[in-house]
């Protein structure tokens, strides 16, 4: 286990400096390569040509390739000083980048919203997790029954339907009809209880999308798995049937599962910006569609990289989680 976890982790850490580069390639130098002025888009069109040429400077856009980038680099990890136009900035680690618009630096304005974020996102896997999986195979222990025909047009109601169209919805019904829910975001620490009222409609309509393909999946899967020879066998050997599902199929099923939830899990968590815009949720899918507004870009590297920071991460507890379920998978 202690090998498989140290290749793991050497594996994650050599995905993280791709990922860190291939970041700043896409916002440095893809722009560079195309004709597009770096500095102004830090500082916005309207800005006058001495604060762009001060900001080209603070990032150092006139150094070599391998410089800039190491600056990037040694920012996230160290810090980083940004020196030109007459002044000192200097950006603490983990230094994600400044934003020279509203003259602060975006870390901390990322770990502000991304509470909100980590909670939507966490409150829907728990509950997409639960009625995906669940019905997903109840379906497949019921193939063509009632329940599984029903089941199944709910789910692909739900991937069919858009966030906004679900979330709207839900708000004219159980916010403005039935006043069941005030609509409103209470952040945890001022009230837990509001906050978590506030917080139902959110997870329920992300919810039921990602149920919806979750419950597809494990549909599939679980009929496959359950006409395979080794099921048969734990049947012919006597097993109750909870026994077989609960022990041999499941623990099959849930390999593509974690897999999904570990991508998912991922993303959201860079920012559900459809279901947060929909909510007025002040988390990080909000604060990017402010920044892209604002033509605010080091908002949005910032927010780039923590989401693929995220992923990352994501996937890494489910490899280590891949070797709890199944220690087959220590030996790849």
């Amino acid at each position: 286990m202690l090998t498989y976890l140290i290749r793991r982790l050497f594996a994650a850490a050599v995905m993280l400096v791709v990922i860190i580069t291939v970041v700043f390639c896409i916002f440095f130098l893809v722009p560079k390569w195309a004709g597009v002025d770096i500095a102004s888009s830090f500082v916005g069109k309207q800005a006058d040509p001495a604060a762009v040429e001060g900001v080209r400077q603070k990032l150092g856009l006139g150094d070599p390739i391998y410089v800039q980038v190491w600056e990037f680099f040694k920012g996230i990890f160290v810090g980083r000083t940004y020196a030109g136009g007459g002044d000192t900035i200097h950006c603490a680690a983990p230094c994600f980048g400044y934003s020279f618009r509203s003259e602060q630096a975006i870390w901390p304005v990322l770990t502000d919203r991304f509470p909100v974020t980590l909670g939507l996102a966490l409150g829907a896997a728990v509950l997409w997790l639960i009625l995906g999986v669940s019905a997903g195979v109840l379906s497949a222990l019921k193939r063509g029954s009632l329940w599984d025909r029903g089941a199944m047009v709910v789910a692909l109601a739900g991937v069919s339907l858009p966030i906004y169209f679900t979330g709207m919805l839900s708000l004219a019904i159980f916010v403005f009809g039935l006043h069941w829910f005030s609509g409103t975001y209470v952040p945890f620490t001022d009230n837990p209880g509001k906050w978590f009222t506030g917080m139902i409609l959110p997870w329920v309509t992300l919810a039921f999308l990602y149920a919806a393909m979750y419950a597809r999946i494990t549909r599939a899967t679980m009929m496959e798995i359950l006409g395979e020879d080794y099921i048969r066998t734990a049947r012919a050997k006597g097993l109750r049937e909870p026994v077989v599902i609960r022990k041999h199929a499941m623990r099959s099923t849930m390999t593509p599962i974690l897999t999904m939830l570990g991508m998912d899990l991922g993303a959201l968590i860079g920012g559900a910006i459809l279901t947060e815009s929909t909510f007025n949720l002040p988390g990080l899918g909000r604060e990017v569609l402010l920044a892209i507004r604002n033509q605010d870009l080091p908002v949005i590297v910032g927010v780039t990289l923590i989401t693929s920071l995220a992923v990352l991460f994501a996937n890494l507890v489910v490899d280590i989680l891949y070797a709890v379920i199944d220690p087959r998978v220590r030996l790849t």
